[in-house]
């Protein structure tokens, strides 16, 4: 079990029992190689009828290192997550830390270790265009129509930039400035 890691694990429709605590310390444990000892790790199971979800956060730095992976087996789960956040850490490492400052969360040896990023995040396009103040459901029905995910616009009620989503079960997210 590790110890060097501070682990918040909370369960909603599930009973965090000792064995899939145990779990969770073990497999996301492995990952203590990469933080100091003081790193908080948020982790939260969730059940919905045969969805088995997983949760792992851990702040680092002014970052957010996250991932979720659902399975019909919380185990299952538990392994895809912890496999999904390492390659998250190899492949942005180099954006999370910044050489000029301590290593923060991170341990000495991960700053000092350089993986292969093969994987650049590349930007091969950019569109611009004028934005047409509407109301977020007009954007939601624009955005269907365009067949995107996503889609930016000024609000008309309140003059700012937002954005609407699709997200899971066909309903729809809405982000504003702060």
């Amino acid at each position: 079990m590790c110890l060097s890691m501070h682990f918040i694990i909370t369960g909603k429709n599930i009973d965090v029992t000792p064995g899939l605590k145990s779990a969770v310390e073990d497999k996301i444990g492995k990952l203590e190689k990469y933080f100091t000892p003081d790193t908080e790790v948020h982790v939260t199971l969730s059940v919905e009828k045969d969805r088995h979800k997983i949760e792992v956060t851990i702040p680092v730095k002014g970052n957010i290192i996250r991932s979720e992976q659902v399975s019909n087996d919380m185990y299952v789960s538990v392994d895809l997550v912890e496999e999904i956040i390492e390659k998250q850490m190899k492949k942005y490492k180099n954006k999370i830390i910044d050489r000029s400052q301590d290593g923060g969360n991170f341990q000495k040896d991960y700053v000092d270790q350089d993986f292969s990023d093969d994987s650049d995040i590349k930007i091969v396009r950019t569109k611009r265009f004028g934005f047409k103040p509407m109301y977020p459901e007009d954007a939601c029905v624009q955005m269907e129509l365009l067949g995107h995910n996503f889609y930016v616009f000024r609000n008309a009620e309140t003059d700012e930039v937002n954005v609407v989503y699709k997200r899971r079960g066909n309903t729809y997210g809405l982000i504003e400035p702060d």
